[in-house]
């Protein structure tokens, strides 16, 4: 009997993940028996973890806090994993191969909502998920983007991706003065609630709202959101899926699948069920 190939997502905590019923029913609807399950590994254990798996392992999801030990582990990584620093996605072998599928589920998020034309955006929060946002924006055509921090001294990567891409990068406090963009990205942690002498100038003036959280949905800063296009953060967990299954099947996350559209309807409707 043929062993099955297996994959998994990994992070800590990971018990909430909805990516295996994403991924499950990918393979069930392209009649592979891939095995795709979910493991806790924190950043200690990740070494150790990763050395172990045998060659029935084709690939890892990964989410917080791996998403750097992946990078340093990958023996090559793509150009949006060098930009964010940051690897959300091995495919193993004789080399490990390492992705940022982040940045285009993102892209593929604001456009499959119709979502096209922004030049001016904000973003709220610095971290790693906001790197990558920073990434999707430039390539949607923004030209100016502000981020807002709570520590804007902590926001030194962002600057240098923003140089990187020559996108025209400023960095405030969260109670600066608020001007009118095109689209905001906020990459706050689930539940957040902002004071909202903050949060009800950034309704007012956001564009379209990218909120990266989706539980609880909607979020604080969605439910107050003035305008009417407001993009769940579950479209950018649907959309990296859908370019991880390219990367472990194809080895090119920009390579489309066979009957791609029917295949986003099925992952949709499984993880509304999960």
């Amino acid at each position: 009997m043929t062993a099955r190939t297996l994959l998994a997502v990994w992070g800590d905590p990971i018990g909430h993940s909805r990516s295996p019923a994403l991924h499950g029913a990918a393979y069930r609807r392209m009649g592979l028996d891939w095995q795709y399950g979910r493991q806790r590994v924190d950043a200690a254990g990740f070494g150790a973890a990763l050395a172990g798996l045998d060659d029935s392992w084709r690939g890892l999801s990964l989410t917080m806090p791996l998403k750097a030990a992946a990078l340093e582990a990958a023996d090559e990584i793509d150009a949006h994993a060098r930009l964010t620093g940051a690897v959300n996605t091995l495919l193993l072998g004789e080399r490990l191969r390492g992705f940022n599928t982040d940045v285009g589920g993102i892209v593929d998020a604001f456009r499959n909502a119709g979502v096209t034309g922004i030049r001016s955006a904000r973003i709220l929060g610095a971290g790693a998920t906001a790197a990558s946002a920073l990434v999707a924006l430039g390539e949607l055509g923004a030209t100016a983007v502000e981020v807002r921090a709570r520590r804007p001294e902590s926001a030194g990567r962002m600057l240098s991706i923003g140089e990187q891409l020559g996108v025209a990068l400023t960095v405030v406090p969260f109670d600066a003065p608020v001007d009118a963009v095109d689209a905001t990205v906020a990459t706050l942690p689930s539940g957040t609630a902002l004071d909202a002498g903050i949060s009800a100038p950034l309704a007012d003036s956001g564009g379209v709202l990218f909120e990266a959280a989706y539980a609880p949905w909607p979020s604080a800063l969605a439910s107050q959101w003035r305008n009417p296009r407001v993009i769940s953060g579950f479209e950018m967990l649907l959309y990296q899926a859908v370019r991880q299954i390219r990367i472990f099947l194809h080895g090119d996350q920009d390579r489309r699948l066979d009957d791609e559209d029917v295949i986003v309807a099925i992952m949709r409707a499984a993880a509304m069920e999960d």
